[in-house]
């Protein structure tokens, strides 16, 4: 098996895989859809955290990936709604800041935040998060 046997394996593990973008920014969205686009992901986006939360509960995601700095509804109240929710405390919140700060990490792990990631992300690095949460995901 060559290396690219071993990524198409571990790319279809995603099939079918709900992963929710929270971004205000439409370049974080749209990078997050093509980086995930040919990995049988299923991606929703929704540009702030009043937007987020209507489509938690129409679409039921497996994963969010949720930004921190938004207006009205930031990421950390947005994690917070979805960990108090009892339908939702066990899906995995991945918070997303252009900061990498001990104290942001720290606050985002209060608010419940099952990880963080740094913005600009690659695909490696997206696609190795929703993998390490695969296993909890297929699990439900």
């Amino acid at each position: 098996m060559d290396k690219n046997d071993i990524k198409m394996k571990e790319e279809t593990k995603l099939e079918g895989i709900k992963v929710l973008i929270v971004d205000d920014s439409s370049t974080i969205r749209r990078s997050a859809e093509i980086f995930l686009s040919d990995t049988g992901c299923k991606v929703i986006t929704a540009e702030n955290g009043f937007d987020a939360m209507a489509k938690i509960v129409d679409n039921h995601p497996n994963i969010i990936f949720v930004d921190i700095v938004m207006p009205r509804l930031d990421g950390y109240q947005a994690c917070q709604m979805i960990k108090k929710n009892s339908n939702y405390h066990s899906t995995p919140v991945i918070m997303l800041s252009s900061k990498d700060g001990l104290f942001d990490k720290a606050k985002g792990r209060m608010a419940g935040s099952d990880e963080y990631l740094t913005k600009p992300f690659t695909k490696e690095v997206l696609l190795n998060v929703i993998q390490k949460h695969a296993l909890q995901i297929n699990n439900k």
